[in-house]
């Protein structure tokens, strides 16, 4: 398992240690280096109910299924009597750190979900950290060596700003 924090001129937040061993523990059964054939390989709903455990005992919220009642929802806008207006669904989150996860599969770069998942976060209330984890190896491409240098060019060329403190970026 790799990972990286985004911006390089930042350390690991101490408030992100704990995720990134939530990670490690559980890195044998998510390898994707092990598990890249159709047969074998781990969608992203199965990898996060791995991680589910280790990141409940930390204090995240973690989705439960795709029904309403067990997603995770973080808003964006309010209107009227700060009634939710818009918000965006997350894989985890814990509102004490204020970190978000995502955590994608096949569809990472394929369909630049990752992308999508910067914006959502970036655009989140109460939210200064995105945990973004991508398979390392899929269908013999390293998504993790892609994200990362697309997270490179937004950090070095300065051209997108996020409203975030940062990204760290796990390749599992």
């Amino acid at each position: 398992m790799n990972w990286i924090f985004f911006p390089k001129t930042n350390p690991l937040p101490n408030e992100l240690l704990e995720t990134v061993k939530v990670f490690e523990e559980v890195a044998n059964q998510i390898d994707s280096t092990k598990n890249d054939t159709n047969a074998l390989r781990l969608a992203s709903d199965k990898v996060l109910h791995i991680l589910e455990p280790g990141l409940t005992e930390i204090g995240f919220k973690v989705e439960k299924s795709k029904k309403a009642k067990d997603k995770v929802r973080i808003p964006v806008l309010f209107g009227d009597k700060s009634s939710e207006q818009l918000a965006f669904e997350a894989d985890a989150y814990n509102k004490d750190s204020k970190i978000v996860i995502e955590v994608e599969a096949g569809r990472a770069v394929t369909n630049y979900q990752f992308l999508k998942d910067l914006f959502q976060a970036s655009m989140m209330v109460e939210t200064d950290y995105l945990v973004l984890a991508v398979r390392e190896l899929y269908n013999k491409r390293n998504d993790y060596e892609v994200v990362s240098k697309f997270l490179d060019a937004i950090y070095l060329t300065k051209k997108v700003k996020l409203d975030l403190k940062g990204v760290l970026l796990v390749g599992y």
